[in-house]
């Protein structure tokens, strides 16, 4: 078992930046994959960004591509998102997630088995 809370999120104004945390309990927090989501209103969840166990190889969304960075750091069961050059699209709930570790990297929500509850990121234009 394996329990996620994100935190970070809030109000920016558009080219800003924010850093997501997202904190596991578990032991096993290494073993896993981990992936941050996002769902606007009226959307799908979509992949965000993921990263293996050991810290690479990762994916990204090409719409976040040059501007966000995943990381994680093990000894602290915890994974991060930089969120750079913000943009009001970017606007969502986002989640984290952990699921079994792959290479490469699986992207898929139905991939993931535990889910935290979402950190509102809102982007003003």
């Amino acid at each position: 078992q394996v329990q996620l809370v994100e935190s970070g999120g809030g109000l920016v104004q558009a080219g800003g930046s924010l850093r997501l945390s997202c904190a596991a309990s578990g032991r096993t927090f290494s073993r896993y994959a981990m992936g941050w989501f996002r769902q606007a209103p009226g959307k799908e969840r979509e992949i965000v960004a993921a990263i293996t166990w050991s810290g690479g190889p990762t994916h990204y969304a090409d719409s976040v591509k040059g501007r966000f960075t995943i990381s994680r750091d093990n000894a602290k069961n915890t994974v991060y998102l930089q969120m750079n050059s913000l943009k009001p699209e970017d606007t969502a709930i986002y989640y984290c997630a952990a699921g079994p570790s792959t290479a490469p990297v699986r992207i898929g929500v139905s991939s993931y088995d535990y889910w935290g509850q979402g950190t509102q990121v809102t982007v003003s234009s």
